[in-house]
């Protein structure tokens, strides 16, 4: 999607580690119209999939979906990573690794909110090595629910998560896939 590759080049920077720091407009401060009209193309990709719930995970997820989920007019759901009082009973879980924080932890979801009657899309911020979308489905399976795919704004398609969740057969689009990227040459995306 060049509007974001444009944003991406434009307000992203390369830091330390080769992260990709986009929080001006993604995953810290949210540029609301201009991810609104991420989530208008994500429902263009999935507008015929019969979707009845978005899923993500918390935190940097969460607008992403709404503004999705807002075009299909169905609820956003999302797994916490931490555990709190206000989810009581019965909850699916999943353990995710996170690269950043290098730590294991678990996710949840409570089973009221995803059942095996809901066709999900998957939203997320990244998608670099797949440890989160990969317990973002096992959520969905353990629900019974069908996933229709995930809708990832930025994927890092010279690390291996695209390519694992794609061999499970999931569908998987991302509005930005970046080949290569370092603080010296800049970001550079696939030519598709």
């Amino acid at each position: 999607m060049k509007l974001l590759e444009d944003r991406i080049l434009k307000d992203g920077k390369v830091g330390a580690g080769n992260v990709l720091k986009v929080d001006s407009f993604l995953n810290h401060q949210i540029d609301v119209p201009f991810i609104s009209e991420l989530g208008r193309e994500f429902y263009r990709l999935y507008k015929d999939e019969g979707i009845t719930k978005v899923l993500t995970i918390e935190a940097s997820g969460i607008g992403i979906a709404c503004l999705t989920a807002a075009y299909f007019g169905v609820p956003v759901v999302f797994a916490k990573k931490t555990p709190t009082n206000n989810i009581s009973g019965d909850v699916y879980t999943a353990e995710v690794y996170s690269y950043t924080h290098e730590r294991t932890y678990a996710i949840r979801l409570a089973r009221d909110f995803l059942t095996s009657e809901d066709r999900v899309l998957i939203i997320d911020d990244f998608l670099a090595k797949g440890s989160a979308l990969l317990a973002l489905l096992k959520l969905v399976h353990d629900a019974g629910a069908s996933v229709a795919g995930a809708g990832i704004v930025i994927e890092k398609a010279y690390q291996p998560g695209g390519d694992i969740v794609r061999a499970q057969g999931v569908r998987v689009e991302s509005l930005a896939r970046v080949a290569s990227m370092d603080e010296t040459d800049g970001i550079r995306f696939v030519e598709e």
